[in-house]
């Protein structure tokens, strides 16, 4: 079934992906991407930004107002700005509760879309055989290891080649990441080297004259 094949290649490589970036990190980006969205997450965190600019605002004006000279004008400020600072306080809990919401349903999508799905297609598929192994090629001890738990003997069940690629997948990532590492170091070096021969040839053109 080179369809099943890829679909768990595939399910791997993702979950590699989220590993190495982070799951944090892609919650954080979903998050930012989210509230720009039309809805109302979105006027309550433009609510919520615009509360902190004014109380930032009020705060800096009592700071430069004082307090002895200018009692009546502080007294309003400070007012002002204890409202503003208990409005904001109100509307940033708000938000910081749709996004723990907004995270646990991230979370519980990435669950379902990459283990709850290796999980359901290895108990589904347990019977059913990813390729055929060459007849005779392996002893049969080989053969009922790689078919196990319920394949065909002398086939790959879909938990060995689900093991395989959870075990290949992150070697060939991180290799290639590596080479991408190493040439884009190379490459920065370079540049970098360039620029100083250029700047120390203008240094002895200029010592020159």
């Amino acid at each position: 079934m080179p369809s099943l094949l890829l679909v768990i290649l595939l399910l791997h490589i993702v979950t590699y992906l989220i590993n190495t970036i982070g799951a944090s990190t892609i919650d954080s980006l979903l998050w930012l991407l989210y509230i720009k969205l039309p809805n109302r997450v979105s006027e309550t965190a433009r609510e919520q930004q615009r509360m902190k600019l004014e109380v930032v605002q009020l705060k800096r004006e009592m700071n430069a107002t004082s307090s002895q000279d200018e009692f009546a004008k502080w007294a309003k400020l400070r007012r002002r700005h204890d409202k503003a600072l208990e409005q904001y306080e109100t509307k940033n809990k708000a938000l910081s509760e749709q996004k723990s919401s907004f995270d646990m349903a991230i979370k519980s999508v990435r669950w379902t879309s990459t283990t709850g799905l290796k999980l359901f297609l290895q108990f589904w598929y347990s019977k059913t055989p990813m390729f055929d192994l060459p007849r005779e090629w392996l002893p049969w001890q080989v053969e009922w290891v790689l078919s196990f738990p319920r394949a065909p003997l002398g086939t790959v069940s879909i938990q060995i080649w689900g093991g395989a690629c959870a075990t290949v997948v992150p070697l060939v990532g991180d290799a290639v990441g590596e080479v991408i590492s190493q040439v884009w170091k190379s490459s920065n070096g370079s540049t970098t080297g360039s620029g100083a021969k250029k700047a120390s040839a203008e240094d002895q053109g200029e010592k020159s004259q």
